[in-house]
Parts: structure tokens; sequence; C-alpha cells
């Protein structure tokens, strides 16, 4: 065994790699369970990977087919049921675990300097991922899938001049139909996936190559023992590989408990209109989007004003887009001269908090009909999100900061 690992290792330099990423990858010995994270997205993405090859091998992706080929999914084929609800939980579990390491990254300042790579291809990984969401959502040909794809794509018709040709382009058609069902299933299953495995890579080696951030924003490189290893890092094999299966074991007991006790999860993750096959004819009665989805939908739909000649359903999609564009600019906004919200001033602490309240709450006011007093907070809370963006480089450099220690403690 020896002897072929080291005529693999010759021609393949895996047991580099593994010391490189694993056995010799120093991370801080200070992680907290904000970094459990991480990891459980890539157990979820290994999930939907798994789960979706198999669903695939029973799926009739046609205008005709699809509905019925759930149903017989869901129905006869052995253990269908379960591949179904596993993909459709992983699905809603895969945006929790990404909002929850979005919110650990702009907690400690992962962003900043020297890992501003890293927050732009997770950036990346998080758009193509709403983009994949979004394909699949239209797959089970059901109500609200056919619904909700023809409200969302007719937005693109609101962009002036090319409108009405991009929303064609990517339906194919005039309506959703067929054509527009395969291609989405193409993009899905083939290319948006490629894409994703893409930049997860990338987003791996930026981060192995400058380093992982800790709670307490220290640069753990700085000081270094007589053989040039970080005095506060340890191996991230065995240590928190074997540190992340709490984290595991944790997720998979609740995962399991929605998938066999609840997966509708009244309506939020599998909504009761898609039990219907599509119907052109009949609207449902209230068309929202899948949970996660719904923040940006609601600032979408606060925008009741026309601008400049422009309709005011332009100006929502321009808000839509700007709400994820600016998340990307994020490192070059903090001018703070520490990392950690620990030892931040209260200005950030409290925009911190009415960001995550405002966004919460929009994507509560995203799922219910519109209401005149619904759509008066929506605008309220939309305008709290981007002052936090917006004045992030005055209160990150007026406020005062706590001394970071040296070394983590």
């Amino acid at each position: 065994m020896q002897k072929l690992i080291e005529w693999i290792d010759a021609r393949l330099p895996i047991v580099e790699a593994y010391e490189k990423h694993m056995s010799k990858y120093y991370a801080p010995k200070n992680f907290n369970v904000w970094y459990f994270f991480g990891s459980l997205a890539m157990l979820v993405l290994v999930n939907q990977l798994l789960t979706g090859i198999w669903l695939t091998m029973s799926y009739n992706p046609s205008a005709e087919g699809a509905f019925a080929s759930v149903e017989y999914i869901m129905r006869d084929v052995e253990w269908g049921w379960l591949l179904r609800y596993l993909h459709s939980t992983g699905a809603s579990a895969f945006f929790v675990v990404v909002y929850l390491h979005m919110f650990r990254g702009i907690m400690y300042g992962s962003y900043q300097k020297p890992r501003e790579l890293i927050w732009i291809f997770g950036m990346l990984i998080y758009l193509v991922l709403m983009a994949e969401a979004f394909m699949g959502y239209l797959l089970p040909w059901g109500q609200m899938s056919y619904w909700g794809a023809q409200v969302i794509v007719n937005l693109f018709g609101a962009i002036p001049v090319i409108g009405d040709d991009l929303s064609l382009w990517i339906r194919g058609d005039y309506l959703i139909s067929g054509i527009t069902l395969n291609r989405f299933f193409a993009l899905h299953v083939v290319a948006l996936p490629i894409v994703l495995l893409g930049l997860v890579v990338l987003h791996l080696l930026a981060l192995h190559e400058v380093g992982s951030n800790n709670p307490q924003g220290v640069d753990i490189k700085k000081v270094k023992d007589e053989n040039g290893i970080p005095k506060d890092g340890i191996p991230f094999h065995p240590y928190y590989t074997i540190h992340d299966m709490l984290g595991v074991g944790v997720f998979l007991f609740v995962f399991c408990a929605v998938v066999f006790y609840f997966p509708e999860m009244g309506g939020l993750f599998l909504e009761k209109p898609n039990f219907e096959p599509a119907n052109s004819l009949k609207t449902p009665e209230h068309i929202a989007p899948v949970w996660y989805f719904t923040p940006f939908y609601a600032m979408l739909r606060a925008v009741t004003v026309d601008l400049f000649g422009l309709s005011a359903k332009f100006w929502g999609v321009v808000v839509m887009g700007a709400a994820i564009a600016i998340l990307f600019v994020l490192p070059w906004l903090d001018r703070s001269p520490v990392r950690s919200i620990r030892y931040k001033g209260w200005l950030s602490k409290i925009a911190l908090a009415i960001f995550v309240v405002s966004f919460v709450v929009l994507g509560y006011l995203g799922i219910v009909p519109a209401t005149p007093g619904r759509t008066a907070v929506a605008q309220l809370l939309t305008t709290l999100y981007f002052l936090f963006f917006i004045l992030m480089p005055f209160y990150t450099r007026m406020e005062k900061t706590k001394p970071v220690p040296e070394r983590v403690s």
C-alpha cells in the first residue's frame, strides 16, 4: 500500500495536497460554533448533488410529464419520497447555513484584508446558488412553480429597450412553456452545478492561501515558533474534522426531523399550490417566491413610485439587484482598524443588529400579501438595509474601538 501511494504521489501530489489543506493547514485554535456553517454548507452541497442525480433518473423534463414524474417519484419509486424530501429540504437548509455563514463573516470581519477575494468568491457562490434554486423551483411544474417563474422572468421586461427581448430570450417562448422547463432543467442539472463546484474550489483555495479568520480577528501568522508553525494554530485535521462532527450531528438531527415530520414546513419549503399541476388559465390567490428570496422580493414591492419616466417596476428591479450587488463591495466599505465585532464600537454593533432585524422582517413581508401598511414598513426597512452599507465608511472610521490582543486568547 505504501509503494502504491508513493507511485501515485510521484505522478499526482495527493499527499502534498492532503498536508497543505488538512494535516498541515493551521487554523486558529479559538473557532466557535459560528465556524460550523462552512462545513455544513459543504455537507448540504454533497446532499443536493447526490439526491439530484438520483431524482433526474426518474424525472421527465417536459411540460406534459414533469408534474406526473414528480408524483411518480413520490408514490412509486422505491424511497423516491425520501430522495425528493431530502432534496427539497436540502435547498432550504443550504440557504439557512449560507445565510448564517455570511452573517459570521460580517460579524467577525472575515472580508477584510487580505481576505477580500474569499468574500467575493463566496458572494459569487451565493449568486449562483440563487440562480440554481430559481431554476430548480420551476422543475416540479406545479402552480406556484409556474406562476412564480412567470412573475420573476417578467421582471426583466421592466428594463428599458431590451427588457422584452431579454424576457423572451430567458423563456425561449412568449410564455413559460415546455422549452423554458427544458432549458431551466439543463442549467439546473449541468451548467450551474459545474460553475458552483468551481467557485467552491476557488473559495477554499483562496481561504487556505491567506488563512482562516477567527472570532478575535487576530492574525495567527504573526507569531510563529522556530519551525515556522503559528503558536496559536492547530492542524485542521484531526482537530477540526473531529470538532465539526459535533455540528454535523446536531445539524443532521434537525435536518432529519424536518424531512421525516414536516418537510413542507407549513408551506414555507413546499407551497400548497405546488401540489397542483401548472395551469396557465388559473392564477394562484397569492404568488410569492420561496422564503430565501422573500427579503429581496419585499424590496422589489417596496418601490411604488415612477421616477425619471421609468416605471416603479423597473426601479424595484434595480433596488433588488443593488441589494445583492452592494454585498460585493463590503470589503472596501468597512474602514474599521479592527476586524471582529468584539472590538468594534457601539455604532457598528447597533448597525449590525438593525441590519439583521431589517433583513429578517423583510423576509416575512415578502411572504405575506402586500398592504399599504406593510409596504410602508418594507420601504423603511429597505432604507435601513442600504444605510447599513452606505454609512459604513463613516461610522466604522469615527467610532472608538477596543484594543485587539496580540495573540489568540
